[in-house]
């Protein structure tokens, strides 16, 4: 290719370029799904990790809690970081010829920190290098994902964008249900073998060595590596800006920051767009982050449940997803992010309504997953519109920085709710209150946008 494919062009994207670009959405479940959402969270919030002197002390209810405010703590930094370190990176690759390269990266940099969660053996001593591992993940998954997500301008068109972007939500969605299964059966359900989990026959319980929830993040890591590799292979890459300058990385700071002083003077719309998605986004990530961990321990999901729970939500994500990115190009991605937000809010609250309920935990927590996946595609080709050629890296890395520069939100609010209530069930106030926040800050945002100059 001899000149970058931009959203600028009109020409149709071959379809095998899409899917590869696809492939790493569907890769990146074993991430999402697998380590952050509902098998090694819920693993490092389990009793497993609760010191025997504590619950004597203080009551399991707290004991457990306690484990939670150490998750989203370890969270909470990795956020900060994200927040300083991810638009000058993001500006960094800009026109450099080297977005594929930081890609791969930091791609690598995450399926190292999975492997090396095979070592957090089930004892409290562990906990907090297991949850250190969880917040290096983290951090290296929103760098790959600053450069993954400037790509969908080379895979679109301003006609398919929003499908695009669906397309790929859908497809990570999707591989975290096949994933999941493969897991439940190889590894994580006992078939009535009790101590043996999975057709392996793999020690569980923490008298076991819990291998099967170790080895599934084993696997769940070869799984994103394999996965990764097709947007390397058949997304070219941009060419190398001509004349453009090198600069460090406070001189990316200095140009990030004329950026936002020139987005301020010229389109502040853009950025109402990026406090309010740095708001609902942050929300968005606690519900997953969370959900699995109020599950297990406020409704008392087995691991086995809390996988089967997880086969649901991505297939209801999947299906809202796919729906929800053939709507954006149809009725814009404003009204796909608003109705949506306001349906998690509902949800939110309606779980904290039925006590411990699990049949209706299963009908709201499976409605709050249908919501989640349109907000994060359409937030993804909103911005993607009004982004000139060339500076995706740097945008999208304002987005991510925007999108952590208060992502001690979410984790923060459902630690005070635990910590004041000693009961983990009360940590979805506090979610549910940053969604209605991001609801109302997006609310005055213009559905059209003119391009950032």
């Amino acid at each position: 290719m001899t000149a970058a494919q931009t959203l600028a062009d009109a020409a149709p994207i071959p379809r095998r370029r899409v899917v590869s670009w696809a492939l790493w959405d569907w890769g990146s479940a074993a991430f999402n799904a697998v380590v952050t959402s509902f098998v090694f969270s819920t693993y490092l919030a389990s009793g497993a990790f609760v010191d025997p002197a504590v619950v004597d002390a203080s009551g399991e209810t707290r004991a457990l809690a306690d484990n939670a405010t150490v998750i989203s703590t370890a969270l909470t930094i990795a956020g900060v970081l994200i927040a300083l370190l991810a638009p000058a990176l993001g500006q960094r690759s800009d026109g450099s010829g080297r977005r594929k390269l930081w890609l791969a990266v930091n791609t690598g940099l995450v399926v190292v920190a999975m492997l090396a969660m095979v070592f957090v053996a089930p004892a409290p001593g562990y906990l907090v290098f297991g949850a250190a591992l969880l917040a290096v993940g983290n951090l290296f998954f929103e760098f790959a994902s600053v450069n993954y997500n400037a790509m969908l301008v080379q895979v679109s068109t301003p006609r398919t964008i929003g499908k695009v972007s669906g397309f790929g939500w859908g497809l990570g969605y999707v591989g975290g249900i096949v994933l999941l299964l493969l897991l439940l059966v190889a590894f994580l359900q006992s078939f009535g073998v009790e101590g043996r989990g999975g057709l392996l026959g793999v020690a569980t319980g923490a008298e076991g060595g819990s291998w099967d929830v170790r080895l599934s993040i084993v696997v769940s890591a070869v799984w994103f590596a394999v996965f990764a590799v097709p947007v390397l292979l058949s997304v070219p890459e941009l060419p190398a800006a001509p004349g453009r300058p090198r600069v460090g990385l406070l001189g990316s700071y200095r140009l990030l920051g004329s950026t936002i002083a020139k987005l301020w003077r010229t389109n502040r719309q853009v950025l109402l767009f990026l406090l309010a998605s740095a708001v609902f986004r942050d929300g968005l990530a606690a519900v997953f982050t969370f959900g699995a961990i109020i599950a297990a321990q406020v409704f008392g999901f087995t691991p086995s449940m809390v996988i089967y729970f997880a086969v649901g939500a991505n297939l209801v994500a999947g299906i809202g997803t796919f729906v929800g990115g053939w709507l954006d190009d149809k009725v814009g991605a404003k009204t796909i992010i608003v109705g949506a937000l306001a349906g998690l809010v509902v949800a939110a609250f309606a779980v904290l309504a039925i006590g411990t309920a699990t049949n209706l935990f299963w009908v709201f927590g499976l409605a709050l997953a249908l919501f989640v996946g349109p907000i994060q595609s359409a937030s993804r080709s909103f911005l993607a519109r009004v982004t000139p050629p060339g500076r995706e890296g740097e945008i999208f890395g304002l987005y991510a920085t925007t999108g952590r520069a208060v992502s001690f939100l979410a984790p923060g609010l459902f630690t005070l709710f635990v910590s004041a209530t000693g009961d983990t069930r009360f940590g979805i106030v506090g979610i549910a209150l940053v969604l209605l926040a991001g609801l109302v800050l997006m609310l005055p945002v213009k559905a059209v946008q003119r391009a950032i100059d």
